[in-house]
């Protein structure tokens, strides 16, 4: 808390208008949802073209259950808060650990990275970033978004297809049963068509 108003010795008795210091006083608190933004912003992966790259923020690297924690706390009082798919997995108990799901986002990495058409797009607020086919643009007649891979916390399989489709369209998600399914099927998600 930090007190704004003036000393005492410094202000003679009068001089100010007010009926009370109590008005004169800034307080200064530190708030929860500031300590997460925080904790998830993310340094320099402006560049990265794998998710290991991008593992810069708080998050990623402070002692896990210090983490957890957190975000524990911090999901109470606002249950959409941007937070690593990974973490959302711990918090619900069907991932073990963090390395557990940085091992995921990497298989995932050492496939797409040496396909061709294949980029990677770190996201900026505390999650690894999402692949993106950039040859499936060529499908669209008007602007759109290309077919892209999303890691996710909402089914054990941690991965997401979004198919490509105008910028105004609301795509559905298929969901990917591992990565021996997307490695199985990764044709199939390359032809995708809006």
């Amino acid at each position: 808390m930090v007190d704004t108003s003036p000393p005492p010795d410094i202000v003679p008795s009068g001089d100010l208008h007010t009926s009370s210091t109590e008005e004169l006083e800034l307080r200064v608190e530190p708030t929860i949802g500031l300590e997460w933004s925080q904790a998830i912003e993310q340094w320099g992966n402006e560049r990265a073209s794998r998710p290991a790259e991008a593992r810069g923020a708080w998050v990623h690297r402070a002692p896990e259950q210090q983490v957890l924690t957190l975000y524990l706390t911090v999901r109470e009082y606002d249950p959409e808060l941007p937070a690593p798919w990974w973490l959302k997995a711990m918090a619900n108990g069907t991932i073990r650990s963090r390395s557990e799901g940085f091992a995921v986002e990497d298989r995932v990495a050492k496939l797409l990275a040496t396909r061709p058409g294949w980029i990677f797009v770190p996201w900026a607020d505390g999650d690894c970033g999402f692949w993106e086919y950039m040859p499936s643009e060529r499908a669209l007649s008007v602007p759109g978004v290309p077919t892209a891979l999303v890691l996710t916390h909402r089914h054990p399989g941690w991965l997401d297809v979004v198919p490509v489709h105008a910028a105004d369209a609301e795509p559905r998600s298929i969901p990917v049963h591992g990565l021996a399914d997307l490695r199985a099927n990764l044709a199939r998600v390359e032809s995708l068509r809006p």
